[in-house]
């Protein structure tokens, strides 16, 4: 907000400038930028959350779930944004119970169960088969 502020005055055109920009980042699709969100697709509604991100100066992200429930052309989109944040220095930390999604999308893979780590992964030859076996692990270590 401060971006689009002089002193106590709202810079409209800035602000509106800024929207539109971000529109066109994320290749939102609606009818009207004024809209509200909840007239939009499952996948336009994602995507209008990472314009809010963009709008702010963040360097970390934390996404749990962030393609569920959309179509696969939005996920797609979505995918291209995390990509090319990623590229440009941001921190992605994408939290997913699809694992072509992990597989796809992560550097570093790491399960948890029962808030404890069971597997750490870098991503270049890691398969569905290791993150299910970690996944079943108990707190010592040892497959269920």
């Amino acid at each position: 907000m401060k971006k689009f502020t002089k002193g106590i005055l709202l810079q409209e055109e800035d602000e509106m400038k800024n929207a539109i920009a971000l529109c066109q980042k994320i290749q939102l699709k609606a009818k009207d930028i004024s809209a509200p969100p909840s007239s939009l697709s499952g996948g336009n509604q994602q995507k209008v959350v990472f314009a809010k991100l963009l709008s702010c100066d963040l360097k970390v992200l934390i996404l749990d779930e962030p393609t569920k429930g959309i179509d696969v052309g939005a996920k797609y989109s979505i995918y291209e944004i995390m990509n090319e944040l990623a590229a440009n220095g941001y921190a992605i930390i994408m939290v997913s119970s699809e694992m072509p999604e992990v597989l796809g999308m992560a550097d570093r893979i790491v399960v948890m169960k029962s808030g404890r780590v069971t597997g750490q992964f870098e991503s270049g030859g890691t398969t569905q088969e290791m993150i299910l076996e970690a996944s079943l692990k108990n707190k010592d270590g040892k497959e269920e």
